[in-house]
């Protein structure tokens, strides 16, 4: 299944854009093209992320051999209404990539509410008709819920290749994400497993500076960023660690860390406890920015940008810091308020990291928005 394939994977969630929010294809292209002359194969994108299935048509599958990459992309059966609406996906996500086929084909993000959608419209069956025809090499899902529940749906399908999981050394043990959990029920059902979110968003890769402070003193040269990929690519059973990144200096970096990696050593991995349990201590918002509630809030509010500045705020003390880190959400805020949040809790109901979505809006309006 995942034999010849390196452990590196580029993640498509969060391409770079252009002024214009338009993805920015000529520089998705350079990207591609390193990518793929260190020796790295995998490309991870879903019918969900807007723009990034024809993105990658542009930038790899249009100018390159269809058997010097694997590429791998998702159908969301819960952002469907009917039978029909949910299994069109996979049409469309072919006719968006160029692909022929998918070497990995995933259910995205099952678990919680979304699991019954896939039950219901008979996605199960689909994609076992796909991978007999042989447009499915290999099927998998993506998955952000409980260890109960991973082990409910590998129980009930075992035909599954395998799992795509949030790992990383921040979400290990985290109450709300449960990563070690996960990965054990996957090892227990000798699933391999494609990590996600190894840096959380980012938020691993430009951590507070006490954290940084830890990981730079026991190794100077090597970026947080490398940590974080290194903790989940040292994992057994993992078989890719997924990476999405939008600059040439980030994929540099990820790829010299990986081109030749190593299991790390018990100093090491001592070194990364003693980050985990210093970052514990701070109060942030666990948000990876990506950007589910955004897309299912009816006031379109930018939350992930609000968060940020909730988080900067939290780690520097600073009001005119934090808004100006954040300088495009002052225009976006003109328009979209924290305070014109509904309190539906739509945005809660899809958020992959259970955040108190609404609670926090509250505490960004009373920080940002509110002059006395």
């Amino acid at each position: 299944m995942f034999e010849g394939i390196k452990k590196f994977g580029f993640g498509l969630m969060r391409l770079p854009k252009l002024a214009d929010d338009s993805i920015d294809v000529e520089l998705v292209k350079k990207l591609v093209d390193e990518f793929l002359a260190a020796g790295f194969t995998y490309f991870d994108t879903a019918w969900a992320y807007s723009g990034s299935e024809v993105a990658i048509r542009q930038a790899l599958v249009e100018r390159y051999p269809r058997e010097k990459f694997q590429l791998a992309t998702k159908l969301a059966a819960w952002r469907a209404t009917t039978q029909d609406e949910a299994l069109k996906q996979f049409d469309e996500s072919l006719e968006r990539t160029g692909a022929k086929f998918f070497d990995f084909y995933l259910l995205h993000n099952m678990g919680d509410y979304r699991t019954k959608y896939f039950d219901d419209f008979k996605v199960w069956d689909f994609v076992a008709e796909k991978k007999s025809a042989g447009l499915i090499k290999n099927l998998g899902f993506s998955f952000h819920a409980t260890p109960e529940e991973l082990e409910k749906i590998l129980t009930a399908h075992p035909e599954v290749d395998f799992v795509q999981l949030q790992i990383n050394w921040a979400d290990w043990d985290a109450p709300a994400i449960k990563s070690r959990a996960c990965y054990e029920v996957a090892q227990r059902h000798g699933k391999k497993v494609v990590v996600m979110e190894p840096v959380k968003g980012g938020m691993l890769a430009a951590p507070p500076a006490q954290i940084e402070k830890i990981l730079r003193d026991a190794e100077h040269e090597s970026s947080p960023a490398s940590w974080a990929l290194r903790f989940a690519a040292n994992l057994d059973g993992v078989a890719v660690v997924l990476s999405g990144m939008n600059s040439l200096e980030q994929m540099r970096d990820n790829v010299s860390t990986l081109k030749n990696f190593t299991k790390l050593t018990p100093a090491q991995e001592k070194v990364i406890d003693e980050a985990r349990n210093e970052l514990a201590k701070i109060p942030l918002i666990p948000c990876t920015a990506c950007d589910y509630c955004a897309n299912v809030c009816p006031q379109k509010l930018p939350i992930s940008g609000f968060f940020a500045m909730l988080n900067h705020l939290t780690l520097f003390e600073n009001k005119t810091f934090a808004s100006r880190r954040e300088g495009w959400l002052a225009r976006a805020r003109d328009k979209n308020p924290a305070s014109s949040c509904l309190k539906c809790g739509k945005c809660e109901s899809v958020c992959p990291q259970h955040i108190p979505i609404r609670k926090n809006l509250v505490r960004f309006v009373h920080e940002f928005e509110r002059s006395d």
